[in-house]
């Protein structure tokens, strides 16, 4: 696990170049949410194996929300890290053989995410397979899973143009340091 980067834009752009594995952003961003920090796992070397992007804003239901977005190759476990499951991949938990709990487009894909029932009780944690990887969305507060539900649109941030320039960014989030 790398240092986590405050949200900035350069900060991202160093991070994204480096990237073996998607950057995932809500783009656009929700109203009103703002990028709030990566996280990467990898080295100078071969470049990042799995990433945490923070974005947060006003939840559904009302008050403060927060998503990570983590792409991560088979193995690794930074999205059951921040899921808070044991073990490096979502394991038996997640039924992958029924009807998916929701559907977002990543990278101009429909993307079934199923619901991890395990997960601890102050958040959500809906995971699925992007590009051959995993995918994972982890929401604080729980209730603020229901953004899953509106239509999310992912954008793999290395394969963004100019409009990355444009990103609102927040102060960094705590998430990302737990």
């Amino acid at each position: 696990m790398q240092p986590v980067l405050p949200p900035s834009v350069e900060a991202l752009g160093v991070a994204v170049a480096r990237s073996q594995v998607p950057v995932w952003l809500p783009w656009p961003l929700p109203v009103g949410w703002l990028y709030t920090g990566i996280a990467h796992v990898g080295d100078d070397v071969s470049g990042a194996r799995a990433t945490a992007v923070a974005c947060s804003g006003p939840a559904p239901l009302g008050g403060f929300g927060e998503l990570v977005l983590i792409a991560e190759e088979l193995g690794v476990g930074l999205g059951a890290r921040y899921a808070g499951l044991p073990g490096p991949d979502p394991g038996d938990s997640v039924g992958l053989y029924k009807p998916a709990d929701a559907k977002l487009m990543a990278a101009g894909r429909p993307t079934p995410m199923f619901h991890v029932p395990d997960s601890p009780d102050d958040r959500a944690v809906f995971v699925g397979e992007a590009r051959g990887l995993w995918l994972w969305a982890v929401a604080w507060p729980e209730q603020s899973a229901l953004v899953m539900y509106d239509e999310l649109v992912l954008t793999d941030l290395r394969e963004a143009g100019a409009e990355l320039d444009l990103l609102p960014c927040g102060a960094l989030s705590p998430r990302l340091l737990g």
